[in-house]
């Protein structure tokens, strides 16, 4: 009886053998017609009895398999084909097709990498995006394939699809770091850099170069982490982008950059006391940049704190004396005091001539302090709004050769 059960089984084996053998001679054969259609189904009939096949042919069925499936264009599962024959050959230790197969796979990568790089030129983003991806996964150790994926989703609007792409490379680790080549031209005293190691090497060798010098690129990770946020935020998923904000601030508690993009994520919301504390905490980290300082000053601005709004744009503007909009914004905030000193002359009886000249002097000197701001303002940006700010503080001033002059240039403005 087991004789009898054995003999049935090693007939099995036989049957299924040359079912194996004879659907991926189908298969070879509708290849080399280029009859992709009766090859991928051929392939189909055989991948439920290639568990039990010899190695030399299981390594034959993947082989096949990507050739079919390239030439049908399904790009993912021909990359599948390919790539689990590289990894049983590995395993098994015996090449048999891999030789072979590489300079396909290596086409399959071309045509899906000019597929995307077409949808990109066409404008066509989210298609662009998607195809980057499609050959990320052909390949994964590729993965600055991922971060075109990612960056066109997010530019197509595709923030589903982005946030995958992005979470994929925060999870990788990605940084797109890479070392930088580069010299000194010695004619023209410009940087320069060079491809590779190799050509730097040989391009110092001319003598026309100095200072060689090996760097590191910058790193992505900061603008990976932030786009994650941003795209939680333009879903209005406010909650989970300050949630992922905590979570990775607990891992990097020194990344200026996630602390700044909470303090925002809470402007947004319209949450200034909020915003202030955590911009009050991002100084402590960077004492010197003044972007902080200027920002407070603005939330402070717009809630009418003027000793708090003059005091952060006074210190934006110690930091970098030519800071953009900083003359005008601390011009604005120390006029908001002259609206008080009206009300208050205003109240007074008018037999307190004392009273009055005391809040003149007031406002005369408040003035003579704002003119050298908005003096500065305008010449970095002149505007309507900056001239016609300076003429009424000359008025005030009683210099009303200048205020005319301004009146001239106000016509040629507006």
């Amino acid at each position: 009886m087991k004789k009898q059960i054995l003999l049935v089984a090693l007939g099995l084996f036989t049957i299924t053998s040359f079912a194996q053998k004879d659907e991926l001679k189908t298969a070879e054969k509708a290849i080399k017609n280029q009859d992709f259609a009766a090859a991928v189904t051929a392939i189909n009939l055989a991948e439920g009895l290639i568990d039990n096949a010899d190695e030399k042919l299981k390594s034959k069925f993947y082989f096949l398999k990507g050739q079919a499936f390239g030439g049908k264009k399904e790009y993912e599962k021909a990359a599948k084909g390919y790539n689990d024959l590289f990894e049983f050959e590995k395993t098994s230790g015996k090449k048999r097709y891999s030789d072979d197969a590489l300079p396909f796979f290596n086409l399959l990568k071309d045509e899906v990498n000019k597929n995307a790089f077409a949808f990109n030129e066409a404008k066509n983003y989210k298609e662009a995006a998607q195809a980057f991806y499609l050959r990320y996964t052909l390949d994964k150790r590729d993965t600055l394939y991922l971060s075109n994926a990612a960056q066109l989703a997010l530019q197509s609007q595709d923030f589903d699809a982005s946030f995958n792409y992005y979470n994929q490379l925060k999870d990788l680790g990605y940084t797109s770091v890479v070392q930088v080549y580069g010299a000194v031209d010695k004619d023209s005293n410009q940087n320069i850099t060079f491809n590779s190691k190799n050509e730097m090497n040989v391009m110092m060798k001319s003598g026309k170069y100095i200072n060689a010098s090996t760097t590191n690129s910058p790193s992505k990770r900061n603008d990976i982490l932030k786009n994650l946020v941003t795209i939680l935020s333009k879903q209005k998923k406010f909650n989970e982008a300050i949630a992922l904000i905590r979570q990775l601030r607990k891992v990097e508690p020194d990344n200026l950059q996630l602390l700044l993009t909470e303090a925002f994520i809470y402007n947004d919301l319209e949450q200034p006391e909020k915003f202030v504390e955590l911009m009050k905490e991002a100084t402590e980290k960077d004492p010197t940049n003044p972007d902080l300082y200027f920002n407070i000053g603005i939330v402070n601005y717009n809630d009418k704190n003027i000793e708090q709004a003059e005091k952060y744009f006074a210190k934006a503007l110690a930091i970098k004396a030519d800071y953009p909009k900083g003359n005008w914004m601390l011009a604005n905030t120390i006029l908001l005091k002259d609206a008080d000193l009206v009300i208050k002359m205003n109240a007074l009886p008018m037999s307190d001539t004392k009273g009055y000249s005391k809040y003149e002097a007031e406002r005369k000197s408040l003035f003579t302090k704002v003119l050298p701001l908005l003096v500065k303002a305008d010449k970095v940006e002149r505007s309507a709004a900056t001239v016609l700010l300076l003429i009424g503080v000359y008025e005030q001033l009683s210099m009303t050769d200048k205020a005319s002059e301004l009146r001239k240039v106000l016509d040629t403005l507006e």
